[in-house]
């Protein structure tokens, strides 16, 4: 088994795999009269298929134990997938990149509570991992016709210490 440590997350390090969703240097447009903040576009679904549509979702994540093996990777090859916390608890991202239809090896980054993340179309990444508590995220992602939904064993599992 081979340790994984995780990252401090941050836009450039997680380009790879897809977007970082913050207020932090997001276009703000004050609307509804000047009473509500709007933080821009902080990630552009990627769901646009012949037959699919962008649906929005509640996904509520128990909290895992740690140390926790990570065994397996899922990826979405019709859509991407994003993750927002709304009850404001960190959170575990683990991805990796595609070695010849088989995810690499896999890195993993702390999630602050209030930071969302949007996994790329055919991005390898683990399940959500909630941190310390039962958390609830809103999921944008898409729904249809077609195999949307890949996953993969790791030959041996990684173990992810706690954060």
């Amino acid at each position: 088994m081979t340790a994984l440590v995780c990252e401090p997350i941050g836009r450039e390090v997680f380009a790879p795999f897809g977007e970082v969703m913050t207020i932090e240097g997001a276009e703000l447009r004050m609307i509804n009269g000047g009473t509500t903040e709007r933080f821009h576009a902080l990630a552009t679904a990627d769901t646009e298929t012949e037959d699919g549509r962008t649906i929005v979702s509640l996904f509520r994540g128990q909290p895992r134990r740690f140390p926790y093996r990570v065994g397996m990777m899922e990826r979405h090859p019709l859509g991407s997938q994003a993750f927002f916390p709304v009850t404001g608890g960190d959170w575990i991202a683990v991805v990796a990149g595609d070695e010849s239809g088989r995810p690499g090896a896999p890195r993993a980054f702390v999630v602050p509570g209030n930071v969302g993340l949007q996994y790329g179309r055919n991005v390898w990444h683990h399940p959500l991992i909630a941190v310390g508590r039962v958390s609830d995220f809103l999921v944008v992602d898409r729904e249809g016709p077609g195999n949307n939904l890949e996953e993969a064993d790791y030959p041996a599992p990684y173990i992810l210490t706690a954060p």
